[in-house]
């Protein structure tokens, strides 16, 4: 199997150390390889395909971190004509960013990567509703 070398903050490092010793992995390389499996699976969504979508992106990042606010302000830019919304708010010491995207699965998936690619970002998550099952979801839960 070929190798293949990363970086990455030590924090990060321990956290993975510590969940790769509860959870009884065998070792780093094995948690590394879940977690690329998955996201690769996330982004491979073939139910998703071809549908106009709504996504919801939170980004939390240290309060004051000015190259993730430029990375952001400019990402916002790059994809103005699929943000709907944006929401900029305070946690703790942390900001918290919410973008509210319409558009396909690959332009979402495009802009969550480049997100997580930010340097200093802590956390990236989001969900996505496809539009065409929004009177199909309405349907079923009035007539439960």
């Amino acid at each position: 199997m070929p190798v293949v070398s990363i970086s990455m903050p030590a924090d990060l490092i321990e956290r993975l150390d510590a969940l790769t010793a509860e959870h009884d992995y065998t070792g780093r390389s094995e948690v590394v390889r879940e977690g690329v499996r998955t996201l690769l699976e996330e982004f491979e969504n073939d139910r998703l395909e071809g549908r106009e979508l709504a996504g919801i992106v939170s980004v939390l990042y240290d309060f004051g971190t000015q190259s993730v606010e430029r990375r952001l302000t400019q990402l916002r830019h790059d994809h103005e004509e699929h943000v709907a919304s944006t929401l900029h708010g305070h946690v703790d010491d942390y900001c918290l960013e919410l973008f509210v995207l319409e558009a396909d699965l690959e332009t979402i998936s495009q802009f969550v990567g480049r997100v997580r690619s930010t340097e200093d970002v802590q956390t990236v998550d989001y969900s996505l509703l496809a539009l065409d099952s929004v009177g199909q979801l309405r349907d079923v839960t009035s007539s439960s």
